[in-house]
């Protein structure tokens, strides 16, 4: 009975109740990357220490189920205690999320979503630090499940702690 019902839903076009996940789009919002210390920086032995930080948002962008999904990467390189660069990316995408239980869904966008996106930021902070004149920055895989569910643990602990009197 039921494939039937999804077969009528298939035919008059009527997928409300349907799961659906689909990228509409993948682009740069915006980057950027600072070098205030070139070009004495380049004189100096090479033995950087980065620091990444990253951050994840995502927002309804219309009725439909459409959301920009936003991955910020922003990676610091030091020299000794001078800053060789500076590199922020904001990598984002459309995409179109219905049909999944809230659960589901949050994890979609704050989870799925962002491991889309991050091999395309990666490739952009390689990019620019290149020309940049360092050597590419390439990042390691990020664990966004992992992420993710770190982020809702600290999100319980402080909502837990906001209840006690």
């Amino acid at each position: 009975m039921a494939d039937n019902d999804n077969d009528e839903a298939a035919a008059t076009g009527d997928t409300s109740d349907q799961q659906q996940l689909a990228i509409h789009k993948i682009y740069v919002k915006d980057a950027s990357l600072e070098s205030p210390s070139s070009p004495e920086i380049f004189r100096s032995n090479w033995k950087p220490q980065t620091h990444l930080d990253l951050d994840t948002r995502a927002k309804p962008i219309d009725e439909e189920g459409n959301y920009e999904v936003v991955l910020r990467i922003t990676v610091t390189a030091k020299v000794e205690e001078r800053t060789a660069y500076l590199v922020e990316v904001q990598q984002a995408g459309i995409f179109a999320v219905q049909g999944f239980d809230e659960a589901t869904h949050h994890g979609i966008l704050g989870s799925y979503c962002p491991s889309i996106l991050f091999p395309y930021a990666r490739q952009v902070i390689s990019e620019l630090t290149t020309k940049a004149g360092f050597p590419p920055t390439v990042l390691a895989p990020v664990n966004f499940d992992a992420l993710y569910a770190e982020k809702l643990a600290q999100q319980q602990q402080q909502a837990s702690g906001d209840e006690q009197p």
